[in-house]
């Protein structure tokens, strides 16, 4: 099995702050994440001046008053920041990553040499964005939270006719909400995408906790991405559904974990591990009782006991009726050596 593509997501975690920023992206080199991924984006190029939140957006900001214009104009990040984080992560070991939401950023993403590109679940829809990740040729991830199967083939067959090729989509199962309760997550979804399209398959998670994320890599999730944050208590839309520093942690190595545990050849056999295991843990057949020699075996003679290096408890009705060549003891482990 290939390794696990995870996409640690600051997102807009970094509250507007360099600073903070960089800490998210310490967090994720020490959790061993594969990319950490952030949001490119213009307030004024995305949504209007009066556009309302989110119910979400409201209760993890715990401002009604504020329109989604003034929270993302203070989440942006600057041409000075992207330079700065990119930099940064190339120090760390780690590379950056980010997710646009209009042709101007994408086109601004291409011109810092991006060789992945992420469309938003908030884009499925969006036909001039599609095409223009299309005309760049390069791999691309389809985020599909509020997605029916209709809106997700249209937005592969855009890609497909400007030039993306099957294999370079990856479509991740997503549910747009934060925290996604677990009623809705509907992870055997990701699976109907998959035999839908012949896609590679993955998750983006909004759910509470790390259980979700490692189930779908158990059922063939080829990417994970799943929002971290320094603390969920952070005022901003996103930290409330977003793994704290220890989280991300844990659910890196759970998966690394889970990725070992199904890469086996799907053959039922012992394992190199626990072939030493079968004398000690298996049974052969033992006297329960002391025999004289001539005696014919009866199942009254004899009892199933550990260890498993005599006769096979399974040839119980070999032994039966036959003679015993020498006066045996109580719980001598029998041999076919012992038998007339």
């Amino acid at each position: 099995m290939s390794k696990t593509l995870i996409i640690a997501e600051a997102g807009v975690n970094h509250n507007g702050d360099i600073n903070t920023a960089k800490k998210l992206i310490d967090v994720a080199v020490d959790a061993k994440v594969d990319l950490v991924k952030f949001q490119t984006f213009k307030a004024n190029s995305i949504v209007s001046k009066i556009a309302k939140k989110a119910d979400y957006q409201v209760n993890n900001t715990k401002d009604e008053s504020s329109t989604q214009y003034d929270m993302l104009k203070k989440l942006e990040l600057s041409h000075e920041d992207h330079i700065e984080l990119i930099k940064y992560c190339k120090s760390k070991g780690i590379e950056f990553f980010s997710t646009a939401f209009d042709v101007e950023g994408v086109n601004y993403l291409d011109s810092l040499n991006f060789q992945l590109f992420k469309i938003p679940s908030g884009e499925v829809t969006n036909y001039p964005y599609i095409k223009s990740i299309a005309l760049k040729n390069k791999p691309v991830i389809l985020s599909t939270g509020m997605c029916n199967l209709s809106e997700i083939e249209q937005a592969i067959n855009i890609l497909m006719e400007n030039g993306i090729h099957r294999s370079d989509i990856t479509v991740l199962h997503c549910n747009t909400e934060y925290p996604t309760p677990m009623e809705d997550v509907n992870l055997k979804a990701m699976k109907t995408i998959e035999q839908a399209f012949g896609v590679k398959i993955g998750y983006s998670d909004h759910t509470l906790g790390i259980e979700v994320p490692i189930a779908a890599v158990a059922l063939g999730a080829t990417v994970i991405e799943k929002h971290f944050t320094l603390d969920r208590n952070l005022s901003g839309p996103d930290h409330r559904a977003s793994l704290e520093p220890l989280e991300l942690k844990a659910m890196v190595s759970a998966i690394r974990n889970i990725e070992e545990a199904i890469s086996g050849n799907a053959i039922k056999e012992p394992s190199k591990s626990e072939k030493k295991n079968k004398k000690i843990a298996r049974k052969s057949i033992h006297l329960k009782k002391n025999v004289k020699e001539g005696e014919e075996i009866t199942e009254d003679h004899i009892i199933s006991l550990r260890p498993g290096d005599g006769i096979s408890a399974m040839k119980w009705n070999e032994v039966i009726g036959q003679k015993v060549n020498k006066n045996l003891n109580e719980f001598h482990k029998l041999t076919w050596n012992d038998l007339l």
